[in-house]
């Protein structure tokens, strides 16, 4: 995975999260470029877009579209999954995850998509494991303050 994108439908980036390197000018291309192309998608169209000689991945959760790139020889399926895997867990941990969540409790996600992914790898399976990985971190952060 060489990045993660969640924007709203509104075109608003809500949270980002780049695995190869890419400059600030490049990171503004490539968000207004995908978020024009995929949010003005028909709901009925294929979740996969060749992009520039990569594929993106992209589910819609209610107001926000969840957005991975990926190789060309990478599974497009696998990373629906991965994407799905990452819902059930914001929803598990905020209860019915929505856009403001993320806005107002944005560390809290990008903590359990580093929970979930290093180096644009899957690093946990388990919905079990990180959830108990989060409720460790969110202890450790309530005992020091």
């Amino acid at each position: 995975i060489h990045f993660v994108l969640l924007i709203s439908r509104q075109g608003k980036v809500r949270l980002t999260k780049w695995y190869s390197p890419y400059s600030q000018k490049e990171r503004s291309k490539v968000i207004r470029e995908l978020s024009g192309m995929i949010i003005s998608r028909a709901p009925k169209q294929c979740n996969f877009v060749e992009w520039r000689g990569y594929k993106v991945v992209y589910k819609r959760y209610a107001s926000l579209f969840f957005c991975m790139c990926i190789d060309q020889d990478d599974n497009e399926l696998e990373v629906l999954e991965i994407i799905h895997h990452f819902v059930e867990i914001l929803d598990r941990y905020f209860g019915s995850v929505c856009e403001l969540d993320l806005i107002f409790n944005f560390h809290k996600a990008y903590y359990i998509l580093d929970e979930i992914l290093i180096a644009g790898e899957l690093q946990e399976s388990s919905k079990k494991t990180v959830a108990r990985l989060i409720a460790a971190q969110a202890w450790n952060n309530f005992s020091l303050s």
